[in-house]
C-alpha cells in the first residue's frame, strides 16, 4: 500500500522518537568526585572532644589542637574517666588524701590495657582533662596528682578556643601569608 507523503514524515517523526534517551552522567561523577574530594580534605582539619551538656568549658586563646588522649571529665557532679562515672565531686571533696584511689586504680587499669612504647615510657603517657568552669581548683589538683602517679604525665586541660580580638587574628594571617609566600 501506498504512503502519502503526510504518513511518511508521521512515521519518520515517530521512529526518532521511539529511541531510549541516554542520560549523561559523566558531569555528575564530576561532581560526586569533586564533592568526595572536599570532604576528605575538610574532614582532618576539625577536631572536637566529645563534651557533655553538663560541661561548661573554661575559654582561652590557647592554638594548640586536642589530641585523641584519654579523656577525664569533670562536671559539677562526677569524675567521668572515659564515659565511666569513677567517684562524685563531693566523695572526692571530702577525701583528705592528694591522691584519689578509685581514679588511680582505673587509670592504671587503662595503662596495663596497652602496650606502651618507648617514648611513652620516658616521656609519660598523655591525658585530656576536660573540667567545668565552676570546678574549684583543689578538686581539679587533685584529679591531676592522681594523673601524673599514675604516670600520665602529659597533662593537657581543654578549654573553648576564642579569638582575643580581630586584628590580632588578622595580623596572624598576614604573617602566615607572607611566610607561605616566601617558600
Amino acid at each position: 500500500m501506498k504512503q502519502s507523503l503526510r504518513a511518511k514524515r508521521m512515521q519518520r517523526h515517530h521512529q526518532r522518537n521511539s529511541k531510549v534517551s541516554k542520560l549523561s552522567l559523566v558531569s555528575l561523577m564530576d561532581i560526586f568526585t569533586i564533592l568526595v574530594f572536599f570532604l576528605m580534605v575538610n574532614a582532618s582539619d576539625v577536631q572536637v572532644l566529645q563534651t557533655n551538656k553538663s560541661l561548661e568549658l573554661p575559654e582561652s586563646v590557647s592554638e594548640e589542637a586536642a589530641e585523641d588522649n584519654l579523656l577525664i571529665m569533670v562536671n559539677a557532679t562526677d569524675v567521668i574517666l572515659q564515659g565511666r562515672q569513677i567517684i562524685s565531686v563531693d566523695e572526692l571533696m571530702t577525701l583528705e588524701s592528694v591522691i584519689v584511689e578509685p581514679l588511680n586504680d582505673e587509670l592504671e587499669y587503662q595503662k596495663n590495657r596497652k602496650q606502651l612504647s618507648e617514648q611513652e615510657l620516658e616521656n609519660g603517657l598523655a591525658i585530656n582533662i576536660m573540667a567545668d568552669k565552676s570546678v574549684p581548683y583543689a578538686l581539679l589538683k587533685k584529679v591531676m596528682q592522681t594523673s601524673a602517679s599514675a604516670g600520665y604525665t602529659n597533662i593537657s586541660l581543654a578549654v573553648e578556643q576564642v579569638y582575643a580580638n580581630t586584628d590580632e587574628l588578622l595580623q596572624q594571617a598576614e604573617a602566615e601569608n607572607k611566610g607561605e609566600a616566601g617558600q
